[in-house]
């Protein structure tokens, strides 16, 4: 059997090229669309990716290459393990980050058993063969700007892109040894510009295409607003308090705040206020000062060790705590297999629960995990 890999084209550039490279690099390859969701049925007209129009991009950038296309349906799949996730974690106070339980779920799990069962078809098998070398007989590519290693000892490590800013070995933290030893990212070496200009050499249509910084299915960010509509319910106001109890205001629904937010909280104040703490029990608010969202420490549960095994004893390293937020040193005590303790160095601003915690060691991520 030759190698063969299916690449996950979300109709943008980037997955575009991954399936141009892959192809080049010798596999038999097959540019696969998730559909993950009817564009009406969650109130959006405009192209984002995964959206019926970007099927339509990865169909004739497939053409353009000369490779097979499927277009899976996860809608349920979708909707059950990150739009239900997404909303569930708002209604409970919390801020999720649903690009990573996409990757977890989706991306490097659902997708790889569905591409796996349709060669075992065209195979006639109902086993894939053995790993052939270092090459498995099905391996998965996107478009993410990252990098796998493979260490002396076999451990497969993820490493940063090498572009700074178009990284997203953020995003990846809870890939397992097994989805590494199949997953190919072959933008990982590149730069976004040289992206275009390999997309532009090989006249794909995707060349030129602006990307989305807004979550698939909520552009524009209006999360509470797609909340409301998702699930047609209405979230009860409440009261704005201050750390010692002091109504300060209204607030129109917790789904509406986070963790440090300062605008649309529509309050006359004398000096500013920002989201401190959502208590949801009473259904409160709670708001102070700047300097009160700086804070030393935090937990993280669903913790994934990716570049090393668990460490035995307390570990100094360097944690973002979330995708735009500097690196900080910080020193990482293991409690158990899946939660750690991180105290940084110094306070950072606004440690969000729901969001995701990611430790490195330079260019490596040891492992990352949700903050409690």
């Amino acid at each position: 059997m030759n190698k063969q890999a299916l690449v996950g084209m979300s109709g943008g550039v980037d997955s575009s090229v991954a399936a141009f490279l892959v192809r080049e690099a010798g596999y038999d390859v097959t540019g696969a669309t998730m559909r993950l969701f009817d564009n009406e049925t969650i109130g959006i007209t405009d192209k984002t990716c995964c959206s019926l129009s970007s099927i339509d991009d990865a169909c004739a950038v497939a053409n353009r290459l000369g490779i097979s296309y499927v277009v899976y349906d996860m809608r349920d799949d979708f909707r059950r393990e990150v739009i239900d996730r997404f909303v569930s974690a708002y209604e409970s106070g919390a801020t999720p980050n649903p690009c990573v339980a996409c990757n977890k779920y989706l991306k490097f799990d659902r997708l790889y058993e569905l591409s796996a069962r349709d060669l075992l078809e065209d195979c006639g098998d109902t086993v894939l063969p053995e790993t052939d070398g270092d090459v498995p007989p099905l391996s998965i590519a996107t478009g993410h700007y990252a990098v796998i290693e493979k260490s002396g000892s076999g451990r497969f490590m993820l490493r940063k892109g090498i572009d700074p800013g178009k990284d997203q070995s953020y995003f990846l933290y809870d890939l397992t040894q097994e989805q590494l030893s199949r997953t190919l990212f072959p933008l990982g070496g590149l730069t976004k510009p040289e992206v275009r200009e390999i997309a532009e050499s090989q006249g794909l249509v995707t060349a030129k295409k602006r990307e989305s910084q807004d979550i698939c299915f909520v552009p524009g960010g209006d999360y509470a607003s797609f909340i409301c509509g998702y699930t047609g319910h209405d979230y009860l106001p409440g009261d704005f308090v201050s750390r010692d109890g002091t109504v300060m205001g209204t607030h129109k629904g917790i789904i509406n705040y986070t963790i440090g937010q300062r605008k649309g909280l529509g309050l006359a104040l004398k000096k500013p206020a920002y989201v401190l703490n959502i208590d949801t029990d009473r259904n409160r608010v709670i708001l102070g000062d700047n300097e009160e969202l700086f804070t030393r420490e935090l937990t993280a549960e669903s913790f994934n060790w990716v570049s090393t095994a668990m460490p035995q004893s307390d570990m100094r390293a360097s944690a973002r705590i979330r995708y735009r937020h500097h690196e900080a040193p910080a020193t990482i005590i293991p409690l158990s297999e899946t939660s750690v303790k991180i105290i940084f160095d110094e306070p950072q601003r606004a440690i969000t629960r729901g969001q995701s915690v990611v430790v490195y060691d330079g260019d490596y991520v040891l492992g990352g995990g949700i903050i409690k």
